[in-house]
């Protein structure tokens, strides 16, 4: 059962992104939000994800706490609108079609053995020379992927062949995510 608090955090960090993505989606300044929760001045990683019926539109987001979580949410909502390479930037028309979901990140820890991850629970960044990918913990649930899967389609992520977790020098790490959104049927990781 989740707490209040917890509840009463997801909404406020919702309607922050909403509330940003309206403003400046519709050509206004980014605006001043007054957050209740004091876990929006905690430093930790975050990624806004945008969905359009069911399909991925947007998502950006810091691996890790570079700067306060209420500046986070508001800086990655809008680049997950905005300056997602893989789509066009979304449209103030859209916004009403668009499904907001935030991840906040626990920090990361090396993975020293693959028997250590676990499906839904975590998520995985690898780092292997230049190159590094990262999926959160949600990716293969939504995928139905089993660890294995997971790891090919980081490698992929990465830019690097299925297998690169294990070469000389590779790096994986691991990480849990706080999981909400305003779909209902949103994972709670």
């Amino acid at each position: 059962m989740e707490t209040q608090s917890a509840m009463s955090f997801r909404r406020e960090a919702l309607s922050a992104v909403r509330n940003t993505l309206s403003e400046i989606l519709n050509g206004r300044p980014r605006p001043v939000i007054k957050f209740a929760d004091p876990r929006f001045n905690e430093r930790c990683g975050v990624f806004v994800t945008l969905k359009k019926h069911e399909e991925l539109r947007g998502c950006i987001g810091f691996v890790k706490g570079v700067e306060p979580l209420h500046k986070a949410i508001q800086e990655m909502a809008i680049a997950a609108a905005t300056q997602d390479p893989r789509f066009e930037q979304i449209s103030a028309d859209e916004l009403n079609e668009i499904n907001i979901e935030i991840s906040v990140l626990t920090p990361m820890t090396e993975v020293k053995d693959i028997s250590e991850i676990e499906i839904g629970r975590h998520g995985l960044m690898l780092i292997c020379g230049h190159n590094s990918g990262l999926l959160l913990p949600q990716v293969p649930i939504e995928w139905n992927w089993n660890v294995e899967e997971f790891l090919s389609n980081l490698c992929r992520k990465a830019g690097l062949p299925p297998g690169s977790h294990l070469s000389p020098g590779a790096r994986l790490l691991k990480f849990s995510a706080e999981v909400f959104g305003e779909d209902e049927n949103a994972p709670g990781v």
